[in-house]
């Protein structure tokens, strides 16, 4: 089996060095328990002792990182291994469960790099490292698609072209035991499902929050709002002090005749400003310096301005972190990590990543917490979002995990007939497939109001 804590044991920089190929930075980490998240440059990462989810965004080459991770999944994770394909340029590489890659059709394949530069590409490279891997397109050839790739449970790697008779090839198979670990930490209670929107051609007027100069505005209206009121606030008490300290008798209404009361030398506003904070004027503060650039900070503001913050509050989830994070001079990424509310329940994760600009204007929302953890339904989850970007038109995936009853009945099949009326859209698409151990449900929505014509395919087919 693997070593205990599996790919959460892996050093930070090692990950590091694999992102580089990738072509991606890492911003932060948030670490818990059962995940580590990594907000990366127009990517996130979430590390779990069983699997690893990379979502990369723009002209990053996530599928030149795939062999390094099987390496890295071997030598540092101690995950079963064979000897691998030299052509891949790894000497060694973990045989995964299973692979999953995922995207919609690129708006500007001209633009991309590496092996992403069509589908057939990127279907040829995943097959020269898996045996038995299925490629779908799923939506209209000349409408909004999605591209899916998946490998069997036990996964095979290819054989390297050349065997090395001293070190004849063995796949080796997980114990039953590090098989059932694995599948435990995939799900929450048996369920297994990710919800992903994907929107486009989002209103110009809301997309200004995700820009830095918006998002400064913002914060400097409520920085010096809370200021004021934190200041009035100490001045009514410390006034009170201060005349009595005096043997004075205190007159209710001094503050109102513009009087000023320092007490001491004692800063009660925060640890960075100075002893005279108290007699200031709100023109004298000096404004943080950090809320006007980009950063984690502004990153926080948006967060919170805009709604994304109480897509899962706190007050059901009180032990969330998010971690957001704001560009220059616009664009916006944020990693969300969400520990269930019940004991010893599993630990779950959100991702969104925002280009605001009119020309391109894209956002993408992906999440695993459970439906029936939410208390929600997910049309419910989809109704939030959609508010927080107001796309013109955006897709919908949805991917659940089956078990014996689901095969019989369609769950998924269900669920995704109650995402049919999402308040201002209408439903242009919608396909269910029925995969080996998972069902996927896709929908694609127009505003009603939408008067941007036909979408812009960019990439078209196969």
């Amino acid at each position: 089996g693997s070593a205990p804590g599996g790919l959460k044991t892996v050093p930070s920089e090692v990950w590091k060095d694999m992102l580089d190929l990738v072509n991606c930075k890492v911003l932060s980490i948030v670490e818990s328990e059962d995940v580590d998240a990594y907000l990366l440059s127009e990517s996130s990462m979430f590390v779990f002792p069983h699997k690893l989810i990379l979502k990369t965004c723009g002209t990053t080459t996530l599928l030149s990182g795939l062999p390094k991770i099987l390496e890295i999944a071997a030598l540092q994770a101690k995950f079963p291994h064979v000897v691998a394909d030299a052509i891949q340029g790894q000497a060694t590489a973990a045989a995964p469960y299973r692979v999953f890659y995922s995207r919609k059709n690129f708006l500007f394949p001209d633009r991309q790099r590496g092996p992403h530069r069509s589908w057939r590409n990127e279907v040829n490279s995943l097959d020269r490292l898996f045996v038995g891997g299925s490629a779908y397109m799923i939506g209209k050839m000349n409408g909004e698609h999605w591209y899916l790739y998946l490998t069997e449970p036990n996964t095979m790697l290819t054989p390297p072209a050349t065997p090395d008779r001293e070190q004849p090839i063995k796949v080796l198979e997980l114990p039953e035991s590090d098989l059932n670990a694995k599948r435990c930490s995939m799900d929450d209670e048996g369920q297994d499902e990710t919800l992903e929107l994907l929107m486009t051609d989002l209103e110009p007027e809301n997309a200004k929050q995700f820009y830095l100069d918006h998002a400064s505005s913002v914060a400097e209206g409520k920085y010096y709002q809370q200021a004021h009121n934190a200041r009035m606030d100490a001045q009514e008490h410390l006034g009170s002090i201060h005349d009595l300290d005096e043997g004075g008798v205190h007159e209710p209404n001094q503050l109102s005749k513009g009087r000023k009361l320092c007490h001491g030398s004692v800063d009660i506003f925060s640890n960075t400003s100075n002893e005279d904070s108290l007699c200031a004027s709100d023109d004298e503060l000096s404004f943080p310096q950090e809320l006007t650039t980009e950063g984690h900070a502004l990153g926080t503001v948006v967060s919170e301005f805009s709604g994304l913050s109480a897509v899962y509050p706190s007050s059901r989830y009180p032990d969330a972190r998010i971690d957001a994070y704001l560009f220059t001079p616009c664009g916006f990424s944020a990693n969300g990590v969400i520990p269930s509310p019940a004991t010893g329940g599993s630990t779950h994760y959100f991702t969104v990543h925002v280009t605001p600009e009119p020309h391109c204007s894209y956002a993408s929302f992906e999440t695993n917490v459970p439906a029936s953890q939410t208390g929600r339904e997910t049309a419910d989850v989809i109704q939030q979002v959609v508010g927080i970007f107001k796309p013109g038109r955006f897709s919908v995936t949805l991917f659940e995990a089956k078990d014996t009853a689901d095969q019989e009945v369609g769950h998924a099949k269900k669920k995704g007939s109650k995402l049919e009326a999402i308040k201002g859209y209408r439903r242009v698409d919608r396909i269910v497939h029925d995969l080996e151990g998972y069902e996927l449900v896709f929908k694609y929505y127009e505003r009603y109001d939408w008067e941007g014509g036909a979408p812009r395919l960019g990439e078209v087919g196969f």
